[in-house]
C-alpha cells in the first residue's frame, strides 16, 4: 500500500497570536439624536419687507412699432381671448306626443361675454286642436358668479292661459358630475310667489347616443284659484330621453314623460274632472346654433 501524504504544516505553528483590537467607541452612545430638520420652504421664511421691482413699461414691440398700433393690438387680442361678445340659441326641447297630439317647448338664447350676459328664454306647451295652452317669455340679466353658476334677474310674461307678469329671480348651474340644474323664484304683479326646480342629466352611451333623464318641479307660495294652482308642491314632470346626435348641434331624440298634479293642485283638477296624471310618448328634435 502506497505511504498516506502527511498534511501540511500550519505556517502559524510556533508563533503567539496577537490579541484583538477592541473596537472603537461610539462618542454618540448614550445620548439621543435630534430630528433631521426639514428643508425649509418659502411659505417658511420671514416676510421680507423690500420694495417690489418696478412695472415694466417700455416694450420693445412699442420701440419698434410704435406704441399706438400695438395698444390697439392688445385690445383686439383681450376681445378674441375672452372679452369678445357671441351669441347662441338653444332648443333643448322641440317635441310632439303622437299620442295625445300634443306638443310643447323649451327654448333659450343669450347674447354677451364671459360674465355679463342678456338671456331669452320661452317655453310652453298644447294641443293640436285645442292650441296653445300655457306660453311664457322671460327676459333676464345673467352674471357669472364662479366658474359654473349664473344668477339671473329680470321678468317673465305669461301669454297663456293668461297675461300675467313676474319678476324673477334664477340660479343656472352645473353640479358635480355634470348635472344640470336651474332654480327660479318668480313675484307676480298681484302679489303671487311660484317657484320652479329643473335638472337633467346627459348618460353618454356612445359617443353620439345619449340618455337624459330630466325633471321638473313647479311650487307656489299660495293658493291661485284662478289658475287652478294650489299651495305647496303643485305639479311635476319626469321624462326620459334617448337622443341621437347627427351633429352636436342637431340631435332627434325619442322618450316617454310623466306628469302629475300634486296636493291641492291635483284636488282642484278632480274637481274640475281633469286627469291628475298622465303619461306620453314623445319625439323631438335638441337643436342649437
Amino acid at each position: 500500500m502506497p505511504a498516506q501524504s502527511a498534511a501540511p504544516a500550519d505556517p502559524h505553528a510556533g508563533h503567539t497570536m496577537p490579541a484583538s483590537q477592541p473596537a472603537p467607541v461610539d462618542p454618540h452612545a448614550g445620548h439621543a439624536m435630534p430630528p433631521p430638520s426639514p428643508a425649509r420652504t418659502g411659505v417658511d421664511l420671514p416676510v421680507g419687507d423690500a420694495a417690489p421691482p418696478p412695472v415694466i413699461v417700455d416694450n420693445l414691440a412699442d420701440q419698434m412699432f410704435g406704441s399706438g398700433p400695438m395698444q390697439r393690438a392688445r385690445v383686439t387680442l383681450e376681445n378674441e381671448h375672452g372679452g369678445s361678445r357671441i351669441s347662441k340659441v338653444q332648443a333643448d326641447l322641440l317635441e310632439w306626443a303622437p299620442d295625445g297630439e300634443r306638443y310643447g317647448w323649451e327654448v333659450e338664447g343669450w347674447y354677451g361675454g364671459d360674465i355679463n350676459r342678456l338671456a331669452i328664454k320661452t317655453e310652453g306647451e298644447g294641443a293640436s286642436r285645442e292650441g296653445v295652452e300655457a306660453a311664457e317669455v322671460q327676459l333676464l340679466y345673467s352674471r357669472a358668479v364662479s366658474r359654473y353658476t349664473d344668477v339671473q334677474v329680470g321678468l317673465r310674461y305669461d301669454l297663456e292661459p293668461r297675461s300675467r307678469t313676474y319678476a324673477t329671480l334664477a340660479v343656472d348651474t352645473m353640479l358635480p358630475y355634470w348635472f344640470e340644474a336651474e332654480g327660479a323664484v318668480f313675484l307676480s304683479s298681484k302679489g303671487d310667489v311660484l317657484a320652479r326646480v329643473e335638472g337633467s342629466y346627459d348618460l353618454r352611451l356612445t359617443q353620439r347616443l345619449i340618455l337624459q333623464p330630466r325633471a321638473e318641479l313647479e311650487l307656489a307660495a299660495q293658493d291661485i284659484p284662478e289658475s287652478d294652482i294650489g299651495s305647496g308642491l303643485s305639479t311635476g314632470e319626469f321624462g326620459l330621453r334617448l337622443r341621437y346626435e347627427i351633429r352636436r348641434e342637431f340631435a332627434p331624440y325619442i322618450g316617454v314623460a310623466y306628469e302629475r298634479a300634486f296636493g291641492d293642485t291635483g284636488r282642484l283638477a278632480r274637481a274640475h274632472g281633469e286627469a291628475v296624471e298622465s303619461t306620453r310618448f314623445i319625439v323631438g328634435l335638441r337643436a342649437w346654433f
